[in-house]
Parts: structure tokens; sequence; C-alpha cells
């Protein structure tokens, strides 16, 4: 089966300075400054958040030796007011703005 060009779809290719997003400086910003909620640093360069009812839980850990072990640089815990717990881990490759993108979602879209 041939198909013509104009049925075929276009490609569409973003300009370089639209992936910007896709790498990441690791930092803790955009996904802090979306929850805005009171964030504990410990010594250890280490960012822990708790949601104002304590049914969630975000940690950075850049310096946490069992989260590096596992390559995990993000944790999030969540304790549903109906269902059971469940935690959530990304990893060193995965944009805080991924990371941001996720807990907006589930921010929005939760009943937790």
């Amino acid at each position: 089966m041939n198909a013509s060009a104009t049925l075929l779809p276009a490609v569409v290719r973003p300009a370089v300075e639209d992936r910007r997003w896709l790498s990441t400086d690791h930092c803790a910003g955009p996904v802090l400054d979306l929850l805005g909620w009171t964030i504990v640093d410990t010594p250890e360069a280490n960012v822990h958040a708790t949601s104002p009812d304590g049914r969630v839980y975000v940690g950075w850990l850049p310096e946490d030796a069992a989260a590096w072990k596992r390559g995990i640089l993000w944790q999030v815990r969540v304790q549903p007011t109906d269902g059971d717990a469940w935690v959530q881990e990304f990893g060193l490759h995965t944009p805080s703005e991924a990371v941001a993108g996720f807990l907006a979602a589930l921010v929005a879209h939760s009943s937790l």
C-alpha cells in the first residue's frame, strides 16, 4: 500500500529552545515553588515538605545515602483518606519539572 505524502501527518519538531525543560539542573525549586508547603532543610542539603493536612510528603534527597544507592532523588509518600498508602520515587534523571507536573496533577485531581 502506498500513501501519498499529502495524506501522511506532518512531522513537527520543536525548536531547540522549546526543549530546555528536558534537561534540568536537578534543583528542587520547580517542585517546592509549586507546593508552597512548609519546607524543612537538613544540614545534609536534603529538603522535606509535608502537605498542611499531613497526608502527602515530598522529599528531595540528593544527600540521602540510602536513596542515592537506589538512584532515587525524589520521594513522594501519600496516605489517602480512603485506601492504602503508596510511594512514588523518581530517579536521578527525572527532571524536577516532571516531578512538579506529577504533583500538580496529584493535587488537582485527588481527594487526598
